[in-house]
């Protein structure tokens, strides 16, 4: 797209992200903005916090390599300060570039980034209509961002944002409903109960509660506990 003027590119890969009607069709998008701009990766994840300790539980669509994460998880790299600040309420841009001397990407780190061609990364914090924390994010082998494409990316993530929430409210909706049961263990869960605890309080084994849990896990595509408690109090199944 790169033929094409600034202006144009806006327009393009706004009326892309307006048409979005699907997830795969808003991943698509996102990966389509990465390219446009000379981005190998694009990510929409849950902002992390200062008690944040996966990447892989984070993610929310994503074209990182599944080796990327891996190693990155492994590492336990979410727990450095440069990711782990919590962004509450930041609006602002925030901007790596491997090259840089201050030291605040750790070698190993570099290294794991320069294997998969990530020299350069920008990041956008966000939030969703239900006052989920976002980033978007982009990285690839460039050359340092300008400001205005700076600021024609942030104009974009304002549309994809919008996308993201008319989309989350349609998969919402397409949720099959958690039974009564699935709700009860989910919500002792969440207030730190184990199996054992819970199958305790609902006369259930703890085999049980378990096959409870895998099953709201499933219904709500999520990949552990605590991130089905998460997406359970946002879509509001449990109080």
């Amino acid at each position: 797209m790169s033929y094409i003027t600034t202006s144009q590119r806006q327009s393009v890969l706004t009326a892309e992200i307006e048409a979005v009607k699907s997830r795969p069709a808003f991943a698509q998008a996102l990966v389509r903005i990465a390219e446009a701009f000379g981005f190998k990766y694009a990510t929409l994840m849950d902002a992390p916090t200062s008690e944040s300790f996966l990447l892989k539980s984070l993610l929310i669509e994503s074209n990182l390599p599944d080796d990327y994460i891996r190693r990155f998880d492994r590492a336990r790299f979410m727990q450095l300060p440069m990711f782990s600040t919590d962004l509450t309420g930041s609006v602002v841009p925030r901007h790596w570039v491997l090259c840089d001397k201050t030291g605040i990407v750790p070698a190993e780190l570099r290294e794991l980034k320069n294997d998969f061609d990530m020299q350069l990364s920008i990041s956008f914090p966000a939030q969703s209509v239900d006052n989920q924390r976002l980033l978007f994010g982009f990285a690839g082998t460039r050359s340092p961002l300008g400001q205005a494409e700076i600021n024609e990316l942030s104009m974009l993530m304002l549309h994809a944002l919008d996308a993201f929430n008319l989309v989350k409210s349609a998969k919402t909706n397409e949720h099959p409903p958690l039974s009564a049961r699935e709700r009860e263990v989910v919500r002792w869960t969440s207030q730190g109960k184990t199996s054992i605890e819970i199958g305790q309080i609902l006369s259930l084994s703890d085999h049980t509660v378990n096959a409870y849990m895998t099953s709201a896990i499933r219904k709500l595509d999520c990949v552990n506990r605590t991130q089905l408690v998460a997406k359970a109090i946002r879509y509001k199944l449990i109080t």
